[in-house]
């Protein structure tokens, strides 16, 4: 008798394993023709889409789903991108990114100051904004590539947890605390303070910055970096972060 259990002919009756799940966009914007354009370009790249017309229809879609990544128009009727930006951060770090019709040096800052990530001009390059995306959700899902350290002795800080002033980072537990209480930051946030934390008193230029915390491979726009450092300071005491003029930051040490 022939065994109908053939090496390689038995399938699992509950079915192949199911995949990661898709990547959720939420995409904010009023007008219905750049609208269904992005939402049609990210899903060729395999993004889940959601869309909403306008700030207040796009924060209750915010406040309904799990998305990954949000991005927001600046000028969206009810409730403009700024407002709605504003509402965002205050209930979820969640990467944002902004859209100006323009470029305009008003509407970026103040994208930038509500708490945005990044922000890309319209009329879109898809692949720019696919590239922008990319980069934000490796921000937002990053962490420690090393073991954890030996168990220190009584008197010593393990190595993970660096102090300065009364600021403490966990490399490991991806935790910042000011004082005892916890420092919530945004995971871009969270990224630019790892990179000072790595190299304390050292000065270290926008250029690196936009590279390492913003994996730009191209030139990008330095107002990003001076508006994230400018978030930073308030999180984390305005005197810890110190401008070097014509040069850059770094992180006080004591």
């Amino acid at each position: 008798m022939t065994s109908n259990a053939q090496a390689g002919s038995v399938s699992d009756p509950r079915g192949p394993a199911p995949g990661p799940a898709p990547v959720s966009v939420l995409v904010v914007e009023d007008d219905a023709t750049i609208r269904r354009a992005v939402q049609l370009a990210l899903e060729r790249y395999g993004y889940r889409v959601d869309v909403a017309a306008d700030g207040l229809s796009g924060l209750e879609a915010f406040r309904a789903g799990a998305h990954d990544l949000l991005i927001l128009d600046v000028m969206l009727p009810e409730l403009d991108g700024i407002g709605l930006c504003h509402r965002i951060r205050e209930e979820s770090p969640v990467p944002v990114l902004m859209m100006s019709a323009r470029g305009d040096a008003l509407d970026v800052v103040a994208g930038l100051e509500a708490g945005a990530d990044d922000y890309v001009v319209k009329p879109v390059d898809t692949a720019v904004m696919v590239a922008r995306i990319r980069a934000l959700l490796r921000r937002a899902t990053f962490g420690p590539d090393d073991p954890a350290p030996e168990k220190p002795g009584r008197d010593r800080a393990p190595d993970h947890i660096l102090t300065f002033g009364d600021l403490t980072v966990d490399t490991l537990g991806m935790e910042v605390r000011r004082a005892g209480v916890t420092v919530p930051l945004t995971p871009t946030e969270l990224r630019l303070l790892l990179e000072f934390a790595a190299a304390p008193g050292s000065v270290l230029d926008r250029r690196r910055l936009l590279r390492d915390v913003w994996d730009y491979g191209w030139e990008g726009d330095t107002r990003v970096v001076d508006l994230c450092v400018l978030r930073l300071r308030k999180k984390i005491g305005s005197g810890r972060i110190e401008t070097v003029r014509g040069f850059g930051y770094k992180l006080v040490r004591g």
